[in-house]
């Protein structure tokens, strides 16, 4: 008897021990949750958290980037041309406490961001695109005729587009196989007179936006459809590479390429067939029915996704042919 009595009470000192685990009650040790024991969340001790938690509201330490605490002075003084860095011990939690919060929206007037920056790829793999059709110095495009945009892009892992009206910025940048996690952008404006204006164009203003959700062909070629095409006049198109969350990609150094490209070109009537799909012709190939570097264009499917009409922004395929320019999201 008195053996079973002592495996009982050592049984019963267990219990209690685990469940107060050094003072918890009811699970709650100093204000934890959750079960959590000495700041740790979900019941994981000593700092450990599996990498993060995504519900908690504390800072763990080995999240901690002491880069922060440096106003990035040697010995007190900055070299030439560098400006003094903003300084925190706790990655600036709460810089944005007491602001307009971004809170996933597009907001017109200026917000705050609290999200943090995320993932960032190695050197090997950072993002670079280049702009395939139109071509600079090719030839003119025929008026108010359907074409394609098509962009080759490096390193990003295409067809990631989350809901621009509601996750705007709201997630950080994500990475799979190394590369950034993603989608592309691509955004037309006018020129005006010239191909060479001398002051920067409105950035509000533009005569065909898109962005691209789908895979391409799996490989890096995805492409924008231009339904009826665009009015006469000089044109600037250029790529946008995003995280999934349309914040512009973050590289790991800052020697590099831009991971953007954008070309000039002109819309005018006798283009001579200069288009990228519909039988024209486009670096010296046809694409109605052969191949253009490989891909088929003319209302082929890429990677089991239409690009002919596919709208990426949410039904925001669309273009302003008398340059009024709706605005379109994300």
């Amino acid at each position: 008897m008195r053996f079973s009595h002592l495996i009982s009470a050592a049984a019963l000192t267990a219990a209690v021990s685990a469940q107060n685990n050094g003072g918890q009650n009811n699970g709650q040790n100093n204000g934890q949750n959750n079960g959590q024991n000495n700041g740790q969340n979900n019941g994981q001790n000593n700092g450990q958290n599996g990498g993060g938690d995504a519900n908690g509201l504390t800072l763990l330490a080995n999240a901690v980037q002491t880069g922060s605490q440096s106003d990035g002075s040697v010995n007190g003084a900055l070299k030439d041309g560098q400006s003094a860095s903003k300084t925190s011990d706790n990655n600036f939690i709460n810089n944005c406490a007491g602001k307009t919060l971004t809170n996933g929206l597009q907001v017109q007037a200026g917000s705050c961001n609290g999200i943090p920056m995320g993932d960032i790829p190695a050197k090997a793999n950072m993002v670079s695109g280049v702009i395939t059709f139109p071509e600079t110095n090719g030839a003119a495009i025929e008026p108010d005729t359907t074409f394609d945009i098509t962009v080759q892009i490096a390193n990003l892992v295409a067809g990631s587009f989350t809901n621009a009206d509601t996750t705007y910025y709201a997630g950080p940048q994500f990475l799979e196989g190394g590369k950034i996690v993603g989608h592309t952008h691509v955004t037309v404006q006018d020129l005006g007179n010239s191909l060479n204006p001398k002051q920067p164009l409105d950035a509000t203003q533009f005569a065909f936006f898109k962005g691209i959700n789908d895979a391409g062909n799996g490989n890096g070629l995805l492409k924008a459809t231009v339904t009826d095409g665009l009015p006469a006049g000089n044109y600037r198109v250029c790529t946008m590479s995003s995280a999934s969350n349309h914040q512009p990609v973050l590289m790991p150094v800052a020697q590099r390429g831009t991971p953007d490209d954008c070309t000039k070109f002109v819309v005018a009537a006798g283009g001579g067939n200069a288009n990228a799909n519909n039988g024209q012709q486009n670096n010296g190939q046809q694409n109605n029915g052969q191949q253009n570097n490989g891909q088929q264009n003319n209302g082929q499917q890429n990677n089991g996704q239409q690009n002919n009409g596919q709208q990426a922004q949410q039904g925001q395929n669309q273009r302003n042919r008398v340059r009024s320019r709706r605005h379109f999201l994300a």
